[in-house]
């Protein structure tokens, strides 16, 4: 099976992950320019943003970028044609079934990649004649699905028949090496970004991913059906409080609204929804994208080359 990189054109077999708010053609044109795939997170943005943003990122890359869909989006139909104008090479989609603007995405040549959250939507999605899957585990940041990464991946590799690629708890050379041991084609990474010295988030959001211990997340909206894993700060613990005593729909958003704004532009760490996966206990230091990417692969190699040396003559 062919390696993520060869299927992108990138340097590397990684995608930077979607990150709404976070995401903007800047930071997709530094992640390609530092190897990898960079992803322009449309987030609740309208078609006009979208446009700018890509044709931002065209200014600062030749490298190829993609596009990231959350279909649930009330302008997901005008940004996927967009996405079609522009000319965008790779677009991820989640929170839906991108099925209605597959067959003109693949008719203009673009590469598409569900993120999905299990096994079946995968199953699903794949009879649309997608490119490849990203099989995304609740370890993640932000909107999450309920299977970890080690039980989701393989079982969606089994699913299908197009590469599948890891998300969710991957910061470093052992998790690199565990997802192409399941049988990934390659993985894509959002938290230990967050900790780069290109990311536009707030010096107050990137010293909060530094600070976090393995269990300083936690996971929101479970009982509205959209969790989400964020900082266990005072804004996720009156949410869950909300949740406990059933709440209505309309008293949790007073307390979640502009929250991922307020966090990423505003550096408010107590009452923004800080969005990082449970891999934020590994990040240590702010590092520049290119370091990042090369320790990945540097330490994903090492880590395989080491395990067969120990275990190619067992038993």
């Amino acid at each position: 099976m062919k390696k993520l990189n060869e299927i992108l054109g990138t340097e590397f077999p990684i995608i930077q992950g979607g990150m709404a708010n976070i995401a903007t053609g800047e930071f997709a044109a530094a992640c390609s320019n530092a190897g990898a795939l960079g992803m322009i997170a449309t987030g609740g943005w309208d078609a006009d943003r979208l446009r700018k943003e890509i044709r931002r990122a065209r200014e600062l890359t030749d490298k190829p970028f993609g596009v990231n869909l959350m279909l649930m989006s009330p302008y997901a139909a005008d940004i996927a044609q967009v996405i079609l104008d522009e000319g965008v090479q790779v677009v991820t989609t989640g929170a839906g079934n991108p099925g209605q603007y597959v067959p003109a995405w693949k008719e203009a040549g673009i590469k598409v990649i569900p993120v999905v959250a299990a096994a079946a939507l995968a199953k699903r999605l794949s009879r649309y004649g997608v490119d490849a899957f990203v099989a995304e585990g609740t370890e993640s940041g932000g909107h999450v699905g309920e299977m970890t990464t080690m039980a989701l991946v393989p079982q969606v590799i089994d699913a299908v028949d197009v590469p599948v690629i890891a998300a969710g708890g991957v910061a470093g050379g052992r998790q690199m090496a565990a997802a192409l041991a399941l049988g990934a084609c390659g993985v894509q990474v959002g938290t230990c970004l967050l900790a780069s010295e290109e990311c536009p988030i707030h010096e107050n959001y990137k010293q909060a991913v530094l600070k976090a211990k393995d269990s300083d997340t936690t996971v929101t909206g479970r009982s509205i059906g959209g969790p989400v894993r964020v900082l266990k700060n005072k804004m996720a613990r009156e949410y869950l409080a909300l949740e406990k005593r059933n709440a209505t729909l309309e008293e949790l958003e007073t307390v979640t609204l502009g929250g991922l704004r307020r966090a990423v532009l505003e550096g408010d760490v107590d009452r923004g929804s800080v969005m990082m996966g449970q891999v934020a206990g590994m990040v240590h230091e702010i590092r520049p994208l290119r370091q990042i990417f090369e320790e990945l692969m540097r330490g994903g190699r090492a880590v395989l080359e080491q395990t067969a040396q120990e275990w190619g003559g067992a038993g």
